[in-house]
Formats: C-alpha cells, structure tokens, sequence
C-alpha cells in the first residue's frame, strides 16, 4: 500500500509541474503578445514623428527667406519711382 500512495504522490507532482509549465507557457505567449502590440505602436509613433520632422523641414525651408520681403517691398517701392520717372523723361 505504501507503493501506491508513493506512486500517487509522485503522479500527482508530475501533474502540477505539467500544469505549471502549462500556464507558464500561457503568460510567457501573452507577454509576447503584449510586447509585439507595444512594438507595433512605437513604430506607428516613430513613423508619425519622422513625418512631422520632414513636413517641418520643408515648411522651414519654404519660410527661410520671408525676412526679405520687407526689404522686396521697399526695393519694388522705389523700382515703380524708378520706372515712374522714366516715363515722365
């Protein structure tokens, strides 16, 4: 009788770890679930910050000379004198 309370408890350990490694399995598959999901977002976010980087540069880049248009407006002033007083000769 002593066997077969031995041969019980041991099938009974057996079954636990089965089951442990069972559930084991489990959260490691949702942990990587979770981390490729996180993965997924960060690149969606990279993607969309790379996006507004080079959208900023080119409004940059078409904004760079407005500095001079205050100047253009003074220098056209006195192109149309210029062209005003060549008529009148």
């Amino acid at each position: 009788m002593v066997t077969d309370v031995t041969v019980l408890a041991l099938s009974s350990n057996e079954t636990a770890w089965w089951i442990t490694l069972a559930a084991g399995l489990v959260v490691a598959g949702v942990v990587w679930a979770l981390l490729e999901r996180l993965r997924r977002a960060v690149r969606q976010v990279e993607e969309a910050a790379a996006a507004a980087w080079a959208g900023g540069k080119q409004v940059e880049a078409n904004t760079i000379m407005t500095y001079l248009l205050k100047s253009t407006r003074v220098r056209g002033g006195e192109l149309a004198e210029e062209l005003d007083h060549h008529r009148r000769s």
